[in-house]
């Protein structure tokens, strides 16, 4: 055998490059190295960004910082199923943090990341793409994406991967998706329920509570309700219930459950199956909060239909209320007072609190926590609305002044439910008047200030309700409430504008309170509403009526006519018309105003001022310099001053030196002006209550007037001579004698038309005949009264209608001239 001879190696080509490991250190040059064509550098890089990634969200900034997204969001979708899956768990773990969602939304990922979902992929690659959609399904953009690529069925059918994370992933990603409303059909249109409901029943607790949480999203929609109805989904979240192992599910179910009791089929069907039942007992009998809580919410939830009410009164779900009501857990108690709040729909159910409920929700209404203050109002209001034994249920359980308390509370809905309570509850005169006694008048104010249109709304319809007597009007006048009611006049919403005008109208019965408010420039805001056809109201008509009724001066200047309702009192003065945007001046203002050519201002004033003096005398004094008051009721005078005069000459010594005897101090205090005293109309006064009062028929005091007025104006004028009658220049004498341009009605001894149905108006008022003071054109006005043509029969029950009449004060005085009539006519008009 011959010798072996050594073949020589054949030296490499020289085009060739040596293999070169390379040892990193530097995180930038693994970053580098995914520019590298070679696909066993681009898979080590991105196996090595992985693991420098899941260390912490500074090393996810720190490859952010230098580019490495870019690279990973191409290399995902690499044609070397390695590169695919190293980057595609790259993107999973990096889209954690914030920052790199926003440049992964850039480069428009999701697409490719739906790529990898196919069934050929690697579960790990499904595992990474499914968390790098959940992470990005946080956002909306994103969302929005996912729903334009229609991606839910590729997303669906990964719930069904026999890989826990890749499950848990998707129904996480579909979680975050449904809570959009468009999300929410779209899972339910590509039959995504069915394996939600599958889900419920892995052994993984976490893929469990999403599936829930998901579901009770879903359903939300009436159409995901009306699938898990078809699935039988109520009795395997029942069971879901009564497995105490699955009490960390217990909470979720009864979301989801509380979605589909609002359906009436399935409440009817859980009714005969017994489920209602059963739900109303885990749920007062459950020592966790959160259960009795939203219990309590799915009761609120599916009371608010009729039918399901009946169904949940007929379970008694009253008494499951009251104990979850009990609870110490601030949240479970306002959960309970809202499902009260709905269960107050139901009559039975408000009797049923009557008895029971209503002294421990008024204690609620002093619970620091401000839900549960909210929540009791709100369920005192429901239970006190239409039912007046439980407006005295609050009140016997001492819930008055927690609820005026409340209205100084910084919530808007505490304040509304508070109002809507005492509203409820001023409905009872009794319970009115004790309300009042509390301060609530004065409470009311600050609510009044309130921008929210619902506190405003309530608050002045609460004024409306409880300023029914001149104390609560007083007493609110006095704490500063007209002022902001009269600006609520102008709101621009129609509620608070219409229950403010209710407002106005009862606090203007007291003449103090129209006063005030007519000063507040209340009448001028109501004026303009009437003539606003989409301002204006029957509210804002009453409001406007009512400041008038207690201003009969401006009334009648403003609309020529007082009713027969409208009784004339002293201070009254007729100004005649003035230009719809001018303002009428007071009676001081106009007795000061120097003589002119104006038609001159009557005055009804039968009042004598009070004498004022300086010192008080004693019971001896005499004080000739102070007239004595002349009373309406005394026919003579002439007695007592006879009886002055007759005293023995010996006391008038001692009166003269009793008088010496009292300082004269200058007045500190400016004399308070008083219209001028008119004595010759308290003369007509006591005349015609002597004269006409005592006539029986109606009628025969109308005519008996009539031709008293008549008398003291001149007598009856010739209707062709009207021309002739001259009462103006006795009119300017009479200015000229008092210079001043006020004239007291008593002192015109020569009047026409405006001036005898003035004073017949008022004569007829203070003997208590009704009559209207109607003002014409030219000068003319006249007085309506409606009389019957003939008189009562006796034990007739159908009285005959009055007719009206007008009174003839100038041609024919006592003439009653039908209305209507060819005479009356000529009477009223040239």
């Amino acid at each position: 055998m011959g010798k072996k001879v050594k073949k020589d190696v054949e030296p490499p080509p020289k085009d060739v490059f040596d293999p070169l490991p390379i040892e990193s250190k530097k995180v930038a040059t693994a970053v580098l190295m995914l520019q590298s064509p070679e696909e066993d550098i681009l898979a080590k890089s991105c196996e090595s960004l992985y693991k420098f990634a899941q260390k912490g969200d500074e090393n996810k900034l720190t490859l952010l910082g230098l580019g490495a997204i870019e690279f990973i969001a191409k290399l995902i979708s690499h044609e070397d199923k390695i590169i695919r899956r190293n980057a595609t768990m790259v993107c999973g773990v990096m889209a954690s943090h914030n920052d790199v969602r926003k440049s992964l939304r850039k480069l428009d990922i999701i697409p490719s990341l739906i790529a990898r979902l196919a069934p050929e992929e690697e579960v790990v690659i499904h595992e990474f793409a499914t968390l790098c959609l959940a992470y990005m399904a946080t956002e909306y953009v994103s969302k929005d994406r996912i729903f334009e690529l229609n991606c839910l069925d590729t997303i669906i059918r990964m719930l069904g991967s026999p890989d826990p994370d890749v499950k848990k992933n998707s129904v996480e990603c579909i979680y975050l998706l449904v809570q959009d409303f468009q999300n929410r059909a779209a899972v339910c249109e590509s039959n995504g329920i069915p394996p939600l409901l599958e889900l419920l029943r892995s052994e993984y607790p976490a893929i469990q509570l999403l599936a829930l949480k998901s579901l009770a999203t879903l359903s939300c929609e009436e159409v995901a309700r009306k699938i898990l109805k078809e699935k039988q989904a109520l009795d395997q979240l029942l069971k879901i219930l009564e497995a105490k192992e699955l009490n960390d599910l217990h909470v979720e179910a009864l979301l989801v459950i509380a979605n589909c009791l609002e359906d009436v089929e399935t409440v009817e069907a859980l009714q005969q199956s017994g489920g209602l039942k059963r739900i109303l007992t885990f749920a007062d009998t459950s020592p966790l909060p959160d259960i009795q809580k939203n219990a309590a919410k799915a009761i609120a939830k599916a009371a608010g239909k009729e039918e399901i009410r009946k169904f949940f009164h007929e379970q008694e779900a009253e008494k499951s209320l009251l104990k979850i009501l009990a609870n110490e857990n601030d949240g479970t108690k306002a959960a309970a007072l809202l499902a009260i709040s709905s269960m107050c729909a139901n009559m039975a159910s408000k009797e049923f609190f009557n008895k029971n409920g209503i002294p421990q929700i008024v204690t609620l209404l002093n619970r620091p926590n401000e839900e549960v203050q909210e929540a009791a109002a709100f369920a005192l209001a429901n239970l006190t609305t239409s039912y007046t034994s439980n407006a005295r249920a609050v009140a016997e359980a001492d819930g008055i002044d927690a609820l005026i308390n409340l209205l100084s509370d910084k919530s808007n809905e505490a304040i509304t439910n508070s109002c809507v309570v005492l509203i409820n509850m001023a409905n009872q005169e009794p319970l009115r008047s004790v309300i009042q006694t509390r301060g609530v008048m004065q409470a009311l104010v600050e609510p009044l200030k309130s921008s929210n249109n619902m506190v405003l709304g309530k608050a002045t319809l609460a004024v409306a309700a409880f300023a029914c007597d001149t104390d609560s009007r007083t007493e609110f006048r006095n704490a500063g409430g007209l002022e902001p009611l009269v600006k609520l006049l102008g709101s621009n919403h129609k509620e608070v504008r219409r229950n403010a005008c209710w407002a106005v109208s009862v606090c203007a019965n007291d003449e103090q309170s129209a006063a005030g408010l007519y000063s507040l420039g209340a009448l001028d805001i109501l004026n303009e509403l009437s003539l606003s056809t989409s301002r204006g109201s029957h509210f804002c008509e009453l409001a406007y009526e009512k400041l008038l009724d207690n201003n009969l001066s401006l009334k009648y200047n403003q609309k020529g006519c007082l009713s027969h309702n409208n009784i004339i009192k002293d201070g009254f003065y007729d100004h005649g018309k003035i230009r719809p945007d001018a303002k009428l001046l007071t009676l001081e203002e106009l007795s000061k105003q120097p003589l002119n050519q104006n038609r001159a201002v009557i005055l009804v004033n039968a009042t004598c001022p009070e004498p004022v003096t300086l010192v008080s005398p004693t019971p001896t004094e005499v004080k000739p310099e102070s007239p004595p008051r002349e009373s309406s009721l005394s026919a003579s005078k002439e007695g007592s001053r006879g009886r002055v005069r007759g005293k023995k000459e010996e006391d008038k010594p001692k009166e003269e030196e009793q008088e010496v005897k009292i300082p004269t101090e200058p007045a500190t205090e400016q004399k308070q002006w008083c219209p001028p005293y008119d004595q010759e109309l308290n003369g007509y006064i006591i005349e015609v209550t002597k004269a006409t009062l005592p006539l029986i028929l109606a009628k025969d005091r109308v005519v008996d007037l009539a031709r008293f007025v008549a008398e003291k104006m001149g007598g009856p004028v010739d209707r062709e001579r009207l021309h002739e009658y001259s009462w103006e220049l006795h009119v300017s004498d009479l200015k000229f004698q008092l210079q001043s341009n006020v004239i007291p009605i008593g002192k015109i001894k020569r009047g026409t038309f405006y001036h005898r149905a003035l004073l017949f108006k008022v004569l007829a008022d203070r003997i208590g005949i009704a009559s209207a003071l109607i003002r014409g054109d030219y000068g003319r006005a006249w007085n309506e009264v409606m009389l019957l043509d003939a008189p009562l029969k006796e034990g007739s029950r159908m009285n005959p209608p009055p007719n009206t009449y007008i009174v003839d004060l100038m041609f024919d005085p006592g003439s009653l001239l039908k209305d209507g009539s060819v005479e009356a006519e000529r009477y009223m008009y040239i």
